[in-house]
């Protein structure tokens, strides 16, 4: 059975670097059993470009803007702003101008491992995108062309 969890701000663990922006793993499936809970952090332009997964994730935005898409349909969420894309769903993201943050839930998946590999894995000043394409593979995310 999982134990409560408590993180405080200096608790938190550093970023990772995935593309350009930031990812705290605040919580992964490992610790809580269901759930995963990450702070993202990026300047303009920058975030996912369309993937899919089999977890759902939701996005909550904290600061700033974030352009976005799921499965062909593209808005613009400001601070308050919620989105749930459920797995499967193609989707993308970029944080808008300024940059911008947001706390992601994800379900069922292991985007924390993924995000891991993504940052030890890839050089993002000039990322190999075959090898990004079987790093996400590897944990079930396709990403699309």
């Amino acid at each position: 059975m999982n134990k409560p969890m408590i993180i405080s701000q200096d608790q938190r663990p550093a970023p990772l670097n995935v593309g350009g922006f930031r990812i705290s793993v605040l919580a992964s499936v490992a610790q809580t059993g269901a759930n995963e809970f990450f702070h993202q952090s990026g300047e303009q332009g920058k975030g996912p470009g369309p993937h899919f997964h089999p977890w759902d994730e939701t996005f909550y935005v904290l600061k700033g803007e974030l352009h976005c898409g799921v499965d062909g349909v593209e808005t613009v969420l400001t601070a308050g702003a919620m989105m749930h894309v459920p797995g499967g769903s193609t989707h993308w993201f970029r944080f808008g101008e300024g940059g911008g943050e947001l706390l992601a839930i994800t379900s069922k998946g292991n985007a924390a491992a993924m995000f891991t590999d993504f940052d030890k894995g890839i050089n993002w000043e000039s990322p190999d995108r075959t090898e990004l394409i079987a790093i996400a593979a590897s944990h079930g995310q396709t990403i699309v062309p």
